[in-house]
Order: C-alpha cells, then structure tokens, then sequence
C-alpha cells in the first residue's frame, strides 16, 4: 500500500461525520477531513503549532509538595 494510499484511507475513515458534526452538516465531508488530518498531523510533529496553547510536560514531583513521612 502506498502513502498516498494510506492517507486517502485516512480521510474516507475521517469523513464520516462525527454526531456534533453531523448536526450542523458538511458541504464535503472528505475535504474536512483531510483539513483536520493536517492540521492534526502538524500539531503532532509540533507541539507548539496549536493555536493559544501552552502545552506544559511535569512530571507530579514538579507539581506536589512533598510531604514529609512524621517522626
């Protein structure tokens, strides 16, 4: 299977509308999906690509104090 293949096996399994979606409809669903696959593809490569969002990565020992165990 090429790529391309793939891809376009993506977009037919994307286009199918999604019950939110569906409720306001869609002039093309595939030329939807294909936009949301590439903007999805883009955020995975770049996690800084989406708009307004501050993705932060800590670990729980970044963000709990410690405790300390009683005498």
């Amino acid at each position: 299977m090429s790529h391309d293949q793939s891809d376009q096996d993506r977009i037919e399994s994307r286009a199918h509308l999604l019950p939110e979606e569906a409720a306001v409809g869609s002039e093309d669903p595939e030329a939807q999906a294909d936009a949301i696959l590439t903007e999805s593809d883009i955020r995975e490569e770049d996690r800084n690509a989406a708009p307004d969002t501050v993705l932060e990565h800590r670990t729980s020992e970044q963000t709990v104090t410690p405790v300390e165990p009683p005498d």
